[in-house]
């Protein structure tokens, strides 16, 4: 008998909280940022409540600091946070955000592999590529977004053949014959590329999950293309249940015309739940948020987005249609913007609302029962195989998520109420890749 369809639940962990300027609220805990203590209550919390993962998202620049944005920041580098977070907790899953762009593929390969190990299997990688900060590294300017999508194919396919270089059972700890290792049980690469040529093999054993947990975050063309040719899990930005349905289905058409099971692929999109025990205190809740923020600096925020001047207009007029002309190829993230200015008709001051409670995903705020209805709604029509969980602040708002929202979705047998492996592969339900020598 085949087990009852069930949620996958990650949470993106934002200390600061997610929603714009919501550490203004009191016990926020914001004067312990970047400190671990906070952090690894947020990890306890999250794991009691049997969540699939961690996720940290990464900005390698302070592009986004510079402009007052304290949510889209780097404050937490994730491979050294997950690392001191796997010491603090030991089921959830630990993905972090790495680039394409800026790094190399063997140091990617080893700090994953390294995470695998020292979790116990949990590790999971968020691949992306950046349009920022490469002035940092030494490169210029950002190439195209063609290009920096064909490297990223590249790159993961680098870093999976490293993880592959090592059979599994290669460690072989001979005490009698003196062999920690049977060498015969590793091989090189030789990797030639467009742009990387890379001898291997990896210098660390083949890891718990065989690979890490990949995940994908982008849904423009090219992102779609990546993530549906390689990620385990997708998480994307649909704020709107008609063309979240619609983003399912052809991700799902495009994960089987690449020869893969698309039931062996989440499709993970992001909410900003504001948990109440009423409706009424929910409303005030998201009130006293929107209270926070600072609409001028909104202004320059959605400005560095779209990257475009916005200094001209009115707060009570909408971004004009050549504004959105000027950026050329839309990002994910700025579509949504743009559907929102001129299809809804959203005003500046109104989208400068809409993003810092949401940044483009779906916002609600109610009862744990009606959140859970939204969700299972959302759910048993296809239009995703979970949630990555938003905490709109911290930390009273992920307790509720975490005590009211959860037990409400377990109690619907919507999602797990223990843990049942020991994996992020085996929470997901995900086979762990084999690897012949």
């Amino acid at each position: 008998m085949t087990a009852p369809r069930q949620m996958a639940l990650t949470t993106f962990v934002m200390p600061l909280g997610y929603h714009r300027n919501s550490w203004r609220r009191p016990g926020s805990r914001a004067e312990e940022v970047p400190g671990l203590a906070f952090l690894a209550d947020i990890a306890r919390k999250a794991e009691q409540a049997k969540l699939d993962a961690l996720f940290f998202g990464d900005v390698v620049h302070a592009t986004p600091t510079m402009r007052g944005d304290t949510m889209m920041n780097g404050f937490y580098e994730p491979m050294t946070t997950l690392s001191a977070l796997a010491a603090c907790t030991s089921r959830i899953g630990l993905i972090g955000t790495m680039s394409t762009s800026l790094t190399e593929p063997y140091n990617t390969a080893r700090q994953l592999a390294s995470l695998d190990h020292l979790s116990g299997g949990r590790a999971g990688w968020n691949i992306v590529t950046s349009a920022d900060g490469f002035r940092n590294f030494g490169v210029p300017s950002a190439p195209e977004p063609a290009e920096r999508y064909r490297r990223a194919a590249e790159f993961v396919a680098v870093v999976e053949a490293l993880w592959d270089s090592w059979s599994d059972d290669a460690v072989v700890v001979d005490r009698e014959g003196g062999r920690w290792l049977d060498t015969a049980k590793l091989r090189r690469i030789d990797f030639a590329g467009e742009y990387f040529d890379v001898e291997g093999p990896i210098n660390i054993p083949r890891s718990p999950q065989g690979r890490p947990v990949l995940v994908q975050a982008g849904s423009s063309g090219p992102g779609m293309a990546l993530g549906t040719s390689v990620a385990d899990a997708i998480y994307t930005a649909q704020p709107d249940h008609a063309q979240a349905v619609e983003f399912y289905a052809r991700s799902k058409r495009m994960i089987a015309e690449a020869g893969r099971d698309p039931e062996h692929v989440k499709i993970i999109p992001g909410i900003v739940p504001v948990v109440a025990d009423t409706q009424r205190e929910a409303d005030e809740i998201a009130a006293e948020l929107s209270s926070f923020l600072d609409v001028e600096q909104g202004r320059v925020q959605i400005a560095g987005d779209l990257g475009v001047d916005l200094a001209d207009l009115e707060l009570d007029e909408a971004i004009p249609a050549e504004r959105f002309a000027e950026i050329g190829t839309l990002s994910s993230r700025q579509g949504i913007y743009r559907r929102k200015s001129l299809e809804q008709g959203l005003t500046l001051r109104e989208l400068i609302f809409d993003r810092a409670r949401s940044t483009g995903h779906q916002w609600i705020a109610g009862t744990a029962a009606t959140i859970a209805d939204r969700m299972q709604e959302w759910f048993e029509s296809r239009a995703c195989d979970g949630f990555n969980l938003n905490s709109p602040y911290n930390p009273d708002g992920f307790d509720r998520i975490c005590d009211g929202l959860v037990p409400e979705l377990q109690e619907r047998g919507l999602f797990r109420a223990e843990y049942a492996e020991t994996t992020l592969r085996g929470h997901l339900g995900l086979a762990r890749p084999a690897v012949e020598f």
